[in-house]
């Protein structure tokens, strides 16, 4: 509390003139400030206030110097033990305050809990706090700690240099260790924050109590390449030897070491477990971020010194007090320097008012406080840590990045946290891989894809099937009569060669790199390569099993109606499905990423291989569509080509047995061709090479068991033939003689007809008569004497049959007529239109057209009742 305020600094320097007389000059005007520290809580037990109460000393010592206004005010330093208790601590403040001597200001602070607590009660106090130890992150926030200040740069610089170094090399993937401790943890987290920002990936990040190996090996287990390690500088060693025991260190992997202070490089000695040449092994290549301890400027600063000239007056104090030496030594001489300075600058304004301005005006403990926050702000001199001003509260400072070579540290490149700018010395950096480690295991990607000469030799092989197919086609379409009487179907057979056609362009289809086409491009040729490959299937198969199922069926009527029903719904079958996956689930362009392999010619290598494949949402199930009904008639394939195998044709050219394993092939392959596909999907060349090799096989055996043998048959009758000039003649020859005999054949049936006309009114004639003498003579009469003659005419047969009178009786005109007329029909009605070339061999000579007369000659002069001879 400010108690009297103007008056009690009056009723003070009134003392000091009433004491002093003449000498005022001489008078130096004591400002009390509050010094918190720990006594007793430092590293290893030690004592902090011993390390810093020489610099401290010294900075009193060197103000004592000073001229006026800075000389005329002695700095008076209460120390208060701080505990590191935030409880404690500010009881204890409290109770100073409340004891007395007004404090304007409180000095020192390394405990983050105490600092945190304290600065947060700064501004109800009244009082501006000035620090040397390292301030968190989260006290940059100047809401609540807007009377904190630290000469001390704050640890959010120290990760800022760090994100700076892991941006200079690209590393995105880093993991990080931190020991238990608040200040530590409040900086691992403010890393954190700032690795996400820029989009740095931070794997890992462990919180280390006791087992150090245990969090080291998490790192190790993830693949963690860049270890970023915040541990006070005892626990380095114990870090390093762990490293060692577990092979995390070498050129595969980079330390980067934060602590945030400005002590020496010093990861030896002996750890258990480890020895120090170990553990110096384990730490070489490893870089240490940490603040610039001294000025590197050899002007001499605010006190008259420079860094140099301090730090030799400093180590002569230590020895003179037989103190250690503190890493915050030199801070807490500038500390001194801005306190006294800002007190100084404050109570000479106040002065200022008192001695010109108005008797009535006072001075107020905002006021008063306000002015000196106004004056730490504006503090800015060349102390022996570097140019001492704050930007927002926190001091802007340069980080210095050290990098262990061998036993010794380098100074390998420098980060200020007021440019924001990392400066690097290459030359200087040294790396044991060559280069900067990479962030983790490089895996680089491979395409996998049919290599040109594989892809050249099958489509080559696949061209050369479609020629041939080709060149059948037009051959079967050329010699389409000798071919339809040695296969004995030219539809089935062009059907067949269709099928082979569309088999083998898919293997043309499927085999192109689709690297350089777009996702249009690529999603048309899988829908070409999957039309053309079921079409031609279906159709080369379907053509086939209609062969084989006629000659399993041997001419039955019922059984070919079926098979020709059941071959039209595979078709429609198909077309459906192909039909339905095209407009509902379109083939596109798809990934697929198979298992990592090493590269053998770096270790630190991955490769990834991936493929490109036609592939859609529901893959398998249309798979499966499409396979399904297959599969049972390749099963009925198969039977009906074990059923006929020792089946013979009146066709040479086309057996049961060429059938049967032609068949059989068919079914085998297409088999082996759906195992193989999914057995090869993994690997694009194999699966390729394999699928258009079975696919190919197959079209040969088609074409060499079924065409071979038929295309060996034509061209053997062929050549038999006549020239083409003779064969003509002789065509034109049987022409003529058909004609002829056509119209022979013609006459002779006008003849024929007039004489059926003859005898028909013969026997009219003889009906009427036979009919009037019937009702003329009496039945019984009539009767009587037939049965008296019918003996004789017995006896003597020959007699009755030469006589002219019962020639035309009318018993025996009927037996001619019904003789006659049957022989006579098939004779000569199968002539009339024409004479079928099949049969124009029994009518193209004239002795048998003479015999055919002598025939009907023959039958028609048969006596009545006799016996014809022909």
């Amino acid at each position: 509390m400010w108690h009297g305020g103007r008056s009690e600094l009056l009723l003070l320097l009134l003392l000091c003139r009433l004491t002093l007389g003449p000498v005022l000059a001489q008078v130096r005007h004591p400002l009390p400030v509050l010094w918190m520290m720990p006594v007793g809580s430092g590293q290893g037990g030690g004592n902090l206030t011993a390390g810093l109460g020489a610099a401290v000393t010294l900075a009193l010592q060197d103000l004592k110097k000073q001229p006026p206004p800075l000389g005329n005010y002695d700095l008076q330093l209460q120390l208060l033990d701080s505990q590191c208790d935030p409880g404690e601590s500010l009881k204890a403040l409290f109770d100073a305050m409340w004891a007395g001597p007004k404090y304007l200001m409180v000095f020192g602070g390394v405990c983050p809990e105490v600092t945190s607590l304290i600065a947060r009660s700064l501004p109800a106090l009244n009082l501006v706090q000035v620090s040397f130890a390292a301030a968190a992150p989260g006290l940059a926030d100047r809401k609540w700690y807007r009377n904190l200040f630290s000469t001390m740069p704050s640890d959010r610089a120290v990760n800022q240099a760090t994100v700076k170094l892991l941006q200079r090399h690209h590393w995105t993937r880093v993991g990080i260790v931190t020991q238990e401790t608040t200040r530590l943890s409040q900086m691992k987290k403010d890393l954190v924050r700032q690795l996400l920002k820029v989009k740095v990936q931070p794997v890992s990040t462990e919180l280390v109590s006791e087992d150090v190996c245990s969090s080291l090996k998490s790192l190790k287990d993830l693949d963690v390449r860049i270890i970023v390690a915040q541990f006070e500088e005892d626990s380095v060693s114990e870090v390093f030897c762990c490293a060692y025991r577990l092979n995390l260190f070498g050129s595969r992997y980079q330390w980067i070491v934060v602590d945030g202070g400005t002590g020496g490089w010093r990861p030896g000695g002996e750890v258990s477990g480890c020895t120090s040449t170990s553990v110096l092994t384990a730490a070489d290549g490893s870089i240490r971020l940490q603040v610039r301890p001294l000025s590197n400027s050899n002007s001499p600063g605010v006190s008259g010194r420079t860094a140099q000239s301090y730090q030799d007056a400093y180590l002569h104090q230590l020895i003179q007090e037989g103190a250690p030496l503190s890493a915050l030594h030199a801070f807490a001489y500038d500390s001194v320097w801005v306190a006294a300075s800002a007190l100084a600058q404050v109570m000479e304004a106040v002065k200022h008012r008192e001695k010109f301005g108005s008797r009535k005006v006072t001075v107020s403990e905002v006021e008063v406080q306000k002015k000196l926050l106004e004056a730490v702000k504006k503090t800015q001199f060349e102390g022996v840590t570097g140019p001492v001003f704050f930007r927002n509260g926190e001091r802007p400072t340069t980080i210095e990045l050290i990098q262990l070579q061998g036993s010794s540290g380098v100074l390998v490149g420098e980060f200020s946290s007021e440019t924001q700018q990392l400066r690097l010395r290459n030359h200087l950096l040294k790396f044991k891989g060559g280069g900067p480690a990479r962030d983790q295991t490089l895996v680089r990607p491979q395409r996998l894809h049919v290599k040109l000469l594989l892809y050249a030799i099958v489509s080559s092989a696949a061209a050369v099937t479609i020629f041939i197919a080709l060149i059948l086609l037009g051959f079967i379409i050329f010699h389409r009569k000798h071919w339809l009487l040695r296969s004995g179907s030219v539809s089935q057979d062009q059907l067949l060669l269709l099928g082979v056609l569309l088999s083998s362009s898919s293997v043309l289809v499927s085999g192109l790199d689709g690297a350089s086409m777009s996702d249009g491009t690529f999603q048309i040729l899988c829908s070409a390569g999957v039309w053309t490959l079921c079409v031609g299937h279906t159709v080369s198969f379907t053509g086939l099993l209609v062969r084989t199922w006629t000659l399993y069926s041997l001419g039955s009527v019922k059984l070919k109606s079926r098979c020709s029903r059941l071959l039209l719904g595979t078709l429609l079958m198909d077309l459906l499905v192909l039909t339905s996956w095209q407009i509902l689930d379109p083939l596109r362009r798809g990934v697929l990423q198979h298992p990592l392999e090493t590269d053998p010619s770096d270790q630190d290598v991955l490769v990834q291989p991936f493929s490109e494949h036609c592939s859609c949402s529901h893959m398998e199930l249309w798979l499966s569509a499409v396979y399904g009904y297959r599969g049972p008639l390749l099963g009925l394939g198969w039977f009906l080509a074990w059923n006929i195998r020792s089946v013979q044709t009146d066709r040479p050219a086309v057996s049961g047995r060429r059938l049967a394993l032609s068949m059989s092939a068919v079914t085998v392959f297409s088999g082996s061709g759906v195992l193989g596909s999914l057995l090869t999907s993994h690997n694009p060349p194999l699966h390729f090479c394999l699928s258009s090799v079975l696919i190919l096989c197959c079209n040969i055996c088609l074409l060499i068991g079924l065409f071979g043998p038929t295309v060996l048959h034509v061209r053997l009758s062929s050549s038999k033939e006549p020239p083409p000039c003779e064969l003509q003649e002789e065509e034109e020859e049987e022409e003529e003689q058909l004609s002829r005999l056509n119209r022979r054949l013609k006459s002779r049936r006008a003849q024929l007809d007039a004489e059926i006309e003859t005898i028909s009114m013969q026997l009219s004639s003889e009906s009427e008569v036979l009919r009037h003498v019937t009702r003329s003579n009496n039945a019984e009469l009539r009767s009587v004497s037939w049965k008296n003659e019918a003996p004789a005419d017995d006896r003597n047969p020959e007699k009755n049959l030469s006589s002219p009178e019962d020639v035309n009786a009318p018993e025996l005109v009927r037996r001619r007529v019904s003789v006659q007329l049957p022989i006579l029909h098939h004779s000569y009605l199968p002539f009339i239109g024409g004479v079928s070339s099949s049969s124009s061999s029994l009518f193209g000579s004239r002795e048998a057209i003479a015999h055919q007369d002598a025939i009907v000659t023959t039958i028609t002069s048969c006596p009545p009742g006799g016996t014809c001879h022909c």
